[in-house]
């Protein structure tokens, strides 16, 4: 509300003036209002002293206003400092107030950056070219760049037209297209260097006072503490991150150790108690939280322990699994597996690898520990050998020990190893290398004690090489562990392995030469040559045909090798007539008995057919093959019609296979025939 005043007092229209904030040109007008009323020379000289003094009053009350606000900002920015959360949002606020404080039109401020060697535009405010916003301008150049240099402010009234910096095309480009002519730019300081320039810009010719340069240089010391901040905070939560980080693996490392001593002392205990390789396995799954299962070495992922055995660690197997080779001293005892862990810790990887070094350990000693049992074994078996004539009940009682029962069915097995690089012998079953298959000294069934092995690893020659005896070895001590797994025996015998296994209903005496040539190679990783003998129905009653067996199981090895099937298993029936030359006449056997089941195994059922019929198959036969196979020939030697030919040889089709004309089957039914008359001629 205007205070009331006398109007004889000049300063009075000017207080009301003051009172109501009124612009500088109203106070003119009570001059003009004076002199349009032609006041006195003294009225006139009055109002003007009071004019200039509230002029100056109002330019105090102005100036008080601005610092007011200025320091109002400069608080806000403080406060905004004291609450940091966002860089960017603090430095245009920054830019934001200087441009509102000190007029101007733009304002906008530059960071340098030191990997680049130059600086670049960071935050603007009024700024309408998308050239100038971009801008990045080399160290030196241009108003900032004078600025950095100097560590001090610097203003430019016109700066097209000031020769104090480096003018460049690309930052004179810039400038103009954004329009600028004045420019105040003051440094970014922390400590003596510069990090940055603050602006502010008019689009016209324009002073700008000391107190302008210094609010600008106030708002960029915040800037300079605000960038500063950011970095201790950005450094803070990167240290706390790392920390964290630290922190984590310490606790997952101090997890895994103590998972480590768990498994320790389990282990510990169990090696202490008497426990097996499953129980290893048990307790292993349990820390790991997963499912473990030691594996024989036929059971083992072969390419995955092969891998572990050579790295010497654990290896992934697939997508989930893990293998641990379980070996000692070079050769392979089985694997630990460990199922349902896509990924493993290290400290995990190493736990697995331990108990896969206690599980060889445990394997050993109970290697040591069956290494009687296997030598008990071979005695038994070279006494079944060599002294045919022993008490039927003692060998019972002694096979029982060993969980045997030699009132079953068994093979008997004659086993050699191959050298690995030509595929010959190391050393044969005669003891010398290729191995005789017979009848050489003290190799037969009736050799003398010194050909004996007593159940230890060896025999036979002593010439031969160290590495063939380390093959020989290693295959005796694995026929000795098939031999404890399948109840059977074995020794180590002749320069090679002979093993006597139960054979199993509805196995042949061919098919478990194979598979235990197999499992022989597997485990010595070697090829392994096996012949087995025809089966012998009861060996504790009738101890003799061991010693035939066995002899009869060394040719068909030696066959094997003559055949080039080295590293394969055979019996003598997979001969065929070859096999009556392998099995010879079984000791106990009336003579003729393998010609009789050779004849009766090729063409017993055509002979059969023509008892119960009555027909002349046989005759047939005979007289198609001594034709060259011609059914023209055939019926002349009949002395029948050839479509009675045609049918008899159909006939014969039918009972002896669609093959049985091909070259191998037709020597075999040829050679039945002739040993068929040969046996009705003598009688057998």
């Amino acid at each position: 509300m205007p205070v009331p005043m006398s109007d004889d007092r000049p300063e009075a229209p000017y207080l009301e003036l003051l009172v109501r904030g009124a612009p500088a040109e109203a106070y003119e007008r009570p001059v003009l209002r004076a002199r349009a009323d032609k006041a006195p020379a003294d009225r006139l000289a009055a109002l003007e002293r009071a004019k200039l003094l509230a002029l100056r009053v109002r330019g105090e009350l102005e100036g008080r206003r601005r610092r007011e606000a200025e320091l109002s900002a400069l608080y806000e920015t403080a406060h905004d400092l004291a609450g940091l959360r966002d860089l960017d949002a603090v430095l245009q606020a920054i830019v934001q107030r200087a441009r509102s404080l000190l007029g101007t039109e733009v304002a906008y401020l530059t960071l340098n950056d030191p990997t680049a060697g130059d600086t670049y535009m960071r935050v603007t405010d009024g700024s309408v070219s998308a050239r100038f916003q971009q801008l990045r301008l080399g160290m030196g150049e241009g108003l900032g760049g004078l600025v950095a240099q100097t560590a001090r402010p610097y203003v430019t009234e016109s700066y097209f037209h000031d020769p104090r910096f480096q003018h460049t095309h690309t930052i004179d480009a810039g400038v103009r297209d954004e329009g600028l002519v004045a420019i105040l730019g003051v440094p970014l300081l922390l400590g003596s260097g510069v990090i940055g320039v603050l602006f502010a810009a008019d689009r016209r010719a324009r002073v700008f006072e000391r107190e302008q340069t210094a609010l600008l240089g106030s708002f960029a010391a915040h800037a300079a503490v605000a960038i500063d901040t950011a970095h201790l905070l950005a450094e803070t939560r990167t240290a706390l991150a790392e920390l964290e980080a630290a922190n984590e693996i310490i606790r997952d490392r101090s997890r895994v150790i103590e998972r480590a001593s768990e498994v320790h002392d389990r282990l510990t205990e169990l090696v202490l108690r008497g426990g097996g390789v499953h129980d290893v396995a048990d307790a292993v799954a349990e820390v790991l939280s997963g499912s473990v299962e030691f594996l024989e070495v036929d059971e083992a992922p072969a390419a995955a322990v092969d891998r572990s055995r050579a790295d010497g660690h654990a290896v992934r197997d697939g997508e989930e699994d893990w293998v641990a080779a379980v070996s000692a001293g070079g050769e392979l005892l089985g694997a630990l597996v460990l199922r349902g862990h896509p990924r493993l810790d290290p400290m995990d990887q190493r736990t697995l690898e331990r108990a896969a070094m206690v599980t060889s350990l445990l394997q050993l000693a109970r290697r040591s520990a069956g290494e009687a049992e296997q030598r008990v074994r071979g005695e038994l078996l070279d006494d079944l050998l060599d002294t045919p004539d022993r008490e039927p009940r003692l060998l019972r009682e002694r096979a029982a020990r060993l969980r045997a029962d030699l009132d079953t069915p068994h093979v008997v097995l004659a086993a050699g190893i191959e050298a690995p690089d030509t595929g010959t012998p190391a050393a044969g079953p005669g003891g010398t290398p290729g191995g005789s298959p017979g009848g050489a000294p003290g190799s037969g069934p009736g050799a003398t004690p010194g050909s004996r092995s007593g159940g230890a690893p060896g025999g036979g020659s002593g010439s031969a090489p160290a590495e063939d005896a380390e093959g020989r070895r290693r295959l005796w001590s694995a026929a000795s562990h098939l031999a404890v797994t399948r109840h059977g025996l074995a020794a180590a015998r002749d320069g090679g392995t002979v093993l006597l296994l139960p054979l199993a209903d509805g196995d042949t005496a061919d098919a478990l030469a194979r598979r235990t040539a197999r499992q022989l190679g597997t485990a010595v990783h070697a090829a392994v040559t096996v012949g087995a003998s025809a089966p012998v129905p009861a060996p504790a009653a009738r101890p003799g045909e061991v010693a035939a067996g066995y002899a009869e199981a060394r040719r068909c090895l030696a066959a094997l090798r003559v055949l080039g099937r080295a590293g394969q298993g055979a019996a003598a029936e997979d001969f065929g007539f070859l096999g009556l030359l392998l099995a010879g006449t079984r000791e106990g056997a009336p003579d003729g008995t393998g010609v009789q089941d050779f004849v009766t195994r090729t063409v017993g059922a055509v002979i059969d057919y023509d008892e119960r019929r009555g027909t002349e198959l046989i005759r047939t036969l005979d007289a198609y093959f001594a034709g060259g196979m011609s059914p023209a020939r055939t019926k002349d030697a009949l002395h029948v019609h050839v479509n009675t030919v045609a049918q008899r040889l159909e006939r014969i089709g039918r009972l002896l296979g669609p093959d049985w004309q091909s070259p191998a089957r037709s020597l075999e039914i040829q050679l039945a025939l002739r040993l068929h008359r040969l046996a009705s001629a003598v009688g057998y």
